[in-house]
């Protein structure tokens, strides 16, 4: 096995390209998965859907990356992060400009599951190309950068959304997508490094690959319809398929050699903590960023661009903290640094349970930013740890985990959202709020049960 020439980092004008290659990719990609949101209600009349049937323009991006985000990791080890990444982005951008162009739902969510194939082959290997990118003893810099965009951008969807309608069609929320993912392809083409120390040995299993898709296809359709309050014989029939092809496809990931679920890593007690860390906190920021643009317009009287604008303090506030806790981790433990990060999320998400029936902005912006500042503080040690945890040449593996338990945390936390206004209709968005300060807190305890383990260094 070939010794990669990367062990410390990229020269440094070379490392901006790349990480600029990375950030533009990764930042579309993100926030093509809440950017459609606000639109949904535009598209359905536009093309003549009913609102349920118009969900599936989301629920297809969001599936097709959950199905595909492991095996595109897995193959980053075999051919190379830097080919999955390029392919991504021609594909995405290709499915964008699709998506656009389309002139009927079923069109649409056609390429949408398409445009989700590409995201996922960004998501899956952006954190190993960074491990690549950075020296080992600045990597926290690196993920401090990567978990700014991807936060930043989870956050600001609605926002970004918000301002394309207000001045252009639906079809520009897929268009912008092209421009930009040509530049990131050029910087992607010069800029990006190889990893030349590849699993050789390793082939896809193609039946793991199909469990893969089912156990998590399953998982995301049973917990929707079961916060939608679906048939419960379906629900029901879903959870028995999910324990019969989950608990088989657990058990061949054991017996292989190299598990596409990367379950040798789960043995590692640092990365599962912190796998379980992201889950939660991923969760409690869904169950706050879906459930608060309802408090804000029928509680508090905000209208549409007010509501957007009082949401933006979080992701600001994000911004500002990542990159301050990505160069904190190079001084300070992870644990330490997740578990005061999730304190302060906690507490602006309970802040924010709390709040008056008619707050003034200044009452909002404050416990906005205590919870992105929080955030900020946590994502940033955690994924570099995650990604640190792993053996250099299973660094796609860690990275796409990374990428799945911030999706499955997305999932369940707009699952559970939907359960929340289904249980305390007009209480809704209260309820979702205490049940993501329980989250942040329970991730907290994890995070500083970590620092009996020693710091994650792995070559």
């Amino acid at each position: 096995m070939t010794q990669t020439p990367y062990m410390d980092g990229i020269p440094i004008p070379q490392r901006y390209g790349a990480i600029l290659a990375i950030a533009l990719g990764i930042t579309v990609a993100v926030l093509d998965g809440a950017i459609a949101n606000v639109a949904l209600p535009t598209i359905a009349r536009e093309l003549h859907a009913s609102p349920a049937k118009s969900i599936w323009i989301v629920n297809a991006y969001q599936l097709a990356i959950v199905i595909s985000l492991l095996p595109f990791s897995f193959l980053g080890d075999i051919v190379g992060y830097r080919r999955i990444y390029r392919y991504g982005l021609v594909v995405f951008s290709c499915t964008s400009l699709l998506c656009a162009l389309s002139g009927t739902l079923e069109m649409l969510t056609f390429f949408r599951v398409l445009q989700g194939f590409g995201a996922a082959a960004l998501m899956s290997v952006n954190t190993a190309l960074i491990r690549i990118i950075y020296p080992q003893h600045h990597l926290g810099r690196g993920m401090g950068i990567n978990s700014l965009i991807v936060a930043v951008s989870t956050a600001a969807g609605p926002t970004v959304a918000a301002i394309v309608l207000s001045v252009a069609s639906w079809q520009w929320l897929f268009l912008i997508n092209v421009p930009v993912g040509v530049v990131a392809l050029g910087l992607a083409l010069r800029f990006l490094p190889d990893n030349n120390q590849k699993s050789l040995a390793q082939r896809l299993d193609v039946r793991s690959a199909v469990m893969n898709a089912l156990t998590f296809g399953l998982l995301i359709a049973a917990l929707s319809g079961f916060s939608q309050g679906q048939n419960n014989h379906l629900v029901f029939a879903e959870l028995i398929a999910l324990l019969i092809i989950g608990s088989l496809f657990i058990r061949r990931q054991l017996t292989i050699p190299y598990p596409l679920l990367p379950v040798d890593l789960l043995r590692i007690p640092i990365f599962s903590l912190s796998l379980c860390t992201s889950i939660c906190s991923f969760c409690a920021q869904m169950l706050a960023m879906v459930s608060l643009p309802f408090f804000l317009q029928n509680v508090a009287g905000r209208d549409e661009v007010a509501t957007g604008l009082l949401l933006t303090p979080w992701p600001l506030a994000t911004m500002v903290m990542a990159p301050i806790a990505g160069r904190l981790i190079e001084r300070i433990h992870a644990g330490l640094l997740g578990g005061i990060g999730l304190a302060m999320f906690a507490a602006g998400l309970f802040a924010l349970a709390w709040l008056p029936a008619s707050p003034d902005d200044m009452t909002i912006i404050w416990r906005m930013m205590l919870c992105g500042a929080g955030f900020g503080l946590f994502q940033s040690p955690n994924n570099h740890t995650i990604i640190s945890s792993a053996p250099r040449n299973r660094s796609g593996g860690a990275s796409g985990m990374l990428g799945t338990a911030r999706l499955l945390g997305q999932s369940s936390g707009a699952a559970l959202v939907a359960l929340m206004f289904n249980l305390f209709n007009s209480h809704g968005t209260h309820a979702s709020l205490l049940l993501a300060g329980g989250f942040s807190t329970v991730a907290a305890i994890i995070s500083l049960s970590r620092m009996t383990q020693t710091r994650a260094t792995a070559q």
